[in-house]
């Protein structure tokens, strides 16, 4: 029994270091990083986007809503459009 304690705890342990949450941030973009795939906004966060975005579509100073999520100390990008 104590086995299976200890089991149920490590797992449950280990699932939540690992855990990324899903958040938004909107903001204008400071840099755009081509060759790191990487978004600076004003607030001096950087988000590093997939190869499926296409970060070539965006300006410097352009208003934008990044969503992300954060795993660790790493922002993935999983969605960037104009602010509203």
């Amino acid at each position: 029994m104590r086995m299976l304690a200890g089991a149920v705890l490590a797992t449950a342990l280990l699932g939540a270091a690992s855990v990324a949450y899903a958040a938004n941030a909107t903001g204008k973009i400071k840099s755009l990083d081509m060759t790191k795939d990487m978004v600076t906004l004003d607030s001096g966060s950087s988000y590093m986007a997939p190869k499926g975005v296409k970060l070539s579509s965006f300006k410097v100073g352009e208003r934008v809503t990044v969503s992300y999520t954060k795993a660790g100390d790493k922002m993935n990008i999983t969605s960037i459009k104009p602010a509203t």
